[in-house]
Order: C-alpha cells, then structure tokens, then sequence
C-alpha cells in the first residue's frame, strides 16, 4: 500500500517516517512507545489512525505534527528531514503547513468565535483585515455564518467542534491532524464534523492523518492504519469511501 499511484503515477511521500522509535524515560523506567515504525502518507490521503491506549498511534501523531521528536529514526516532511531542524525551524513548519483539531476543541472561552478562528493567523502576523476576511470565510465554510461573535460557552459542542476545524483549516494547511475530533460529540454531530473532513479533503486537497477508536468514524478515511505495541500492524486501504 506504501506506494499509491494518481493515474498511474508515482509519487513522493508528503510525510515519511523511517525506522522511528520513541523512548520515555530512562533505565529501568524507560518505555518505548514507538519500535522502528515505517510509515509514508502521500499527498491527498485521508488516513485514519487507531489501535489501543499505549499502542503508539498517539506518539505518532505527535512526532508527524512536530508537537515531539523521534528517539531514533528518521522523519520527512516534504523530503526535509525535521529532525535536522532547530525548534523554531519546526514551528515555523507547525505554524504555515499544519492544522489540528483537538478532541477537547482547545478554544479560548472568553474570545469570540471569529477570534479564535483568527489565532494562528495573529501568529503569521496576517493583516488584521485580511485576518477577518479569512476567518470569516473559514467559519462559513463550516456553517457557522451569523455565529462569528459567540463565545465557546453560547455554543452547542457540535458548534465548538466546527469553530475549531475552521481554526484549523484557516491557514490553508497542508495537513490537518484531528486527534479523536469526534470524541465528545454525539452520533449526528460526528457524522457532520466527519462530512466537513471529508470535504476538504476531497474538495481541497488537504491531507488528513485522524487518529480516532471508532470504526464508524475510520470508515471516513481512505486508508486505516493499525498500531500495537509500538508497531504498525495493518495498513488498509478502502476501496469505497463514503
């Protein structure tokens, strides 16, 4: 599966992790949380990634959003590899090529919805009329057009969940790493948040890697990849996609 193809043409990974382990802790403490994973995403792809608690797929998540560094190994982004950056050579990346949706939504609750829409763009020093104008398209893009002056607390969790994909998706991002995005939702909401994924990934072009326990929700993805003990298990591709 490691080597898909658009139209019968190959193409270079978009991420690549080679041989990566990740330990905590030192001596007898020490944990390894990843065992030399090899995995590669490829431009457009909509991954879901699962297995149980402590199996590794958050540890990966975290290293693909350059949130921690690998122990050992080897991680590209684009043919670059991060671990040759400084820390502020990785923000810089966090900041103009990658979105995140948090399964807590992690908006600031005294702050309006177009306000923490436009965080990441105050970030990028984006002109505050240019950073109004994004932003506000962003929550239209999500549905919540005539909702843009609400504070998290006058907003459904369905609505907060939203705010924060628009958050996400503000920057035009590369990728968009959702960590269990549906997590606190109920059954339609997840349904909703799962369709606006799905759309932009499919409408444009934005990569997204999910990490989520739901076979329901990773049914969305068009590739599934398993993690146990450290290790990638499986790694499917789905002929159909919803």
């Amino acid at each position: 599966m490691n080597t898909p193809a658009d139209n019968g043409v190959s193409r270079l990974p978009l991420l690549e992790l080679c041989g990566v382990t990740k330990v905590y802790g030192t001596g007898s403490a020490a944990m390894e949380a990843l065992r030399g994973v090899d995995l590669r995403i490829y431009p457009g792809e909509f991954v879901a990634v699962m297995g149980p608690s402590g199996s590794g797929k958050s540890t990966c998540m975290n290293i693909l959003g350059c949130l921690d560094t690998p122990t050992a190994g080897v991680y590209r982004f684009q043919g670059v590899e991060v671990g040759r950056l400084t820390r502020n050579q990785r923000a810089l990346l966090r900041r103009h090529y990658l979105g995140f949706v948090f399964q807590g939504f992690n908006l600031l609750n005294r702050t309006s919805a177009l306000e923490n829409v436009e965080l990441p763009l105050i970030y990028r020093h984006t002109h505050m009329i240019e950073r109004h104008s994004l932003a506000q398209r962003a929550l239209e893009q999500v549905g919540l057009t005539g909702w843009e002056h609400h504070t998290p607390g006058e907003l459904s969790g369905g609505q907060q969940q939203r705010v924060a994909v628009a958050r996400a998706i503000v920057t035009r991002p590369v990728v968009l790493l959702a960590d269990e995005p549906t997590g606190n939702l109920d059954s339609k909401r997840s349904a909703e948040i799962m369709a606006l994924l799905t759309s932009f990934n499919r409408d444009q072009g934005i990569t997204i890697i999910m990490v989520t326990h739901e076979p329901d929700m990773a049914a969305y993805a068009k590739r599934t990849v398993h993690f146990l003990d450290g290790l990638m298990a499986t790694d499917h591709t789905h002929e159909e996609n919803r």
